[in-house]
């Protein structure tokens, strides 16, 4: 039972990239994911940036990454993805899923503590240069 996120790499300011989070070993149609965004320097704070429940992809997004940043996802690859556009310098980092109950509000608010989340997955890193 794991999450695996992955499609990171090396871009310059204004590109784009899109991460995919996959799910092995348990199904994601019942649950949220989230994107977590961990800035170097920060220790392993972590940021949620969506927030996307699986049975009908609504999406909550934080402001930062509104309009440049975009969640799909495909139910029968127990995949969800992060089209990132218009990428900044201070979107370097790295960047994980996790999933959650579906029925918090917290959760898909991006208000939930971490612990609320019952899997993470390995992160992927985006470093974005100006």
């Amino acid at each position: 039972v794991q999450l695996q996120a992955s499609g990171g790499g090396l871009v310059q300011a204004g590109g784009s990239l899109r991460l995919s989070c996959v799910a092995s070993g348990f199904s994601l149609d019942n649950y949220a994911v989230a994107w977590f965004h961990m800035r170097p320097g920060t220790g392993r704070e972590r940021e949620g940036i969506s927030s996307t429940r699986m049975s009908d992809g609504s999406t909550h997004y934080k402001d930062s990454v509104k309009g440049r940043f975009s969640v799909s996802r495909d139910n029968a690859k127990n995949t969800v993805y992060l089209q990132m556009n218009e990428l900044k310098p201070e979107d370097t980092g790295i960047y994980e899923c996790a999933a959650g109950g579906a029925q918090s509000a917290a959760i898909l608010t991006l208000t939930a503590p971490l612990r609320d989340y019952d899997f993470w997955g390995l992160g992927t890193l985006v470093t974005v240069s100006s």
